[in-house]
């Protein structure tokens, strides 16, 4: 099967903006949810919510998976504009990396800080920033530097990096028959059971459905999410794999939301911290696999069949995505480190922290977008690009 046309693939699909927007957003409310359950921080005077947990793990098992897909399918639409791969390699490395610098040495910091305060720390920021950010030592229970949530850049650049020289050093050949190779799999009947039975396996390398968030020490996250950063990568060039989404979504948002389903009777019977029972793991293991690749599919095919369209907002939040990315986090933790001793209870705290972090990250992306020095810095051109018009989507395949 040949790769769709060149002119295919430089069509814009708005359907998977959408989707990378909403992720984004999903993301916020899910960090600000995770400090309300046992594994999170809690303030003093609202503590832990039982149930919050049940939520949030109706987005755990797919939240990541889905956003390096969709990751890999923006890094393949860029590739196939110019197809050099030492360009785009280079393109890349600068677009990534230059925010990535950027928000370890200036956004990140803070977080620790914080969580230092709280653990008795009684330097001033400023002494943190010349004795102890940069260290390379543990400070109390800080690891320092941190990465804190910037891990997600890292192996993004890292799987982009090892693609480009995958690209760059297999024969066009081999290129062309591992493409073909994955068509069969995926762009068939086996589109669902193949999907789960990958992500069941590589989450099994590592023992447990858990990450490191440490490049150098997570294999099977760096299986998971690099696979599917290679599954968006050819999603973009396959007619083919769409298609096979757009037949197969509804079954597969049934599969999702059944692999939920298991996931959260296991939270309602051992709730927080509670050890499962050993013979719970693999199913749980399992249960975790089929929620994650048939949400992801069904999101794929949801985002095909009813999203590709252009709004006027579109391109803004396109573009602010990654600026509220990097800010948000800082964002939550300053804002909650401010709340923890205002008596709030859990809803007025929740409510707060969702208006707070989503206003607080988008004044970020306004005012770093106006001043031109700073935009390469948070993740943006450096020139500031006018919208174009009558821009071409890339058709629906869905009936």
């Amino acid at each position: 099967m040949q790769p769709a046309s060149n002119s295919r693939q430089s069509q814009r699909h708005y359907g998977m903006d959408w989707l990378r927007i909403g992720a984004f957003v999903m993301l916020i409310f899910y960090h600000v949810g995770f400090s309300f359950t046992p594994w999170g921080f809690q303030t003093p005077t609202r503590g832990v919510v039982q149930w919050a947990e049940i939520p949030l793990l109706g987005l755990s098992a797919w939240r990541l998976a889905l956003l390096f897909a969709i990751s890999g399918y923006a890094s393949a639409a860029l590739f196939f504009k110019e197809p050099d791969t030492g360009a785009f390699l280079r393109s890349r490395l600068l677009r990534l990396g230059i925010p990535l610098l950027f928000g370890l040495t200036v956004i990140v910091p803070p977080q620790p800080y914080m969580g230092l305060l709280n653990s008795g720390y009684t330097h001033g920021y400023g002494y943190f920033l010349i004795h102890d950010a940069f260290s390379f030592r543990q400070v109390i229970h800080e690891s320092l530097p941190a990465v804190m949530h910037l891990w997600f850049v890292i192996y993004l650049l890292a799987y982009t990096v090892a693609l480009c020289f995958a690209l760059m050093l297999l024969p066009a050949r081999c290129r062309m028959a591992l493409r073909q190779g994955a068509e069969k799999v995926f762009a068939g009947p086996w589109l669902i059971a193949a999907g789960i039975l990958g992500v069941y396996a590589v989450r099994s390398v590592g023992g447990e459905w858990t990450d490191t968030h440490s490049v150098s020490n997570d294999l099977s996250a760096h299986l998971h999410y690099g696979g599917m950063f290679l599954f968006g990568f050819l999603l973009r060039g396959s007619d083919a794999l769409r298609q096979a989404i757009a037949r197969q979504w509804q079954p597969a948002l049934a599969v999702g939301l059944a692999g939920y389903a298991f996931v959260a009777l296991e939270a309602w019977y051992f709730p927080g911290n509670v050890r499962t029972p050993r013979a719970w793991l693999e199913p749980l293991d399992f249960a975790k696999a089929v929620q994650c690749w048939g949400t992801v599919i069904a999101l794929f095919g949801i985002a095909d069949r009813f999203w590709n369209r252009d709004a006027r907002w579109r391109g803004t939040l396109v573009e602010a995505v990654f600026p509220v990315f990097i800010a948000h986090q800082t964002v939550m933790v300053l804002v909650s480190y401010w709340l923890r001793d205002k008596g709030l209870t859990a809803l007025p705290e929740f409510l707060t922290l969702c208006v707070t972090v989503a206003g607080g990250s988008w004044l970020f992306y306004l005012a770093g977008r106006e001043i031109g020095p700073l935009r390469p810095l948070i993740g943006l051109k450096r020139v500031r690009t006018l919208p174009r018009p009558q821009v071409v989507t890339v058709p629906s395949t869905a009936a």
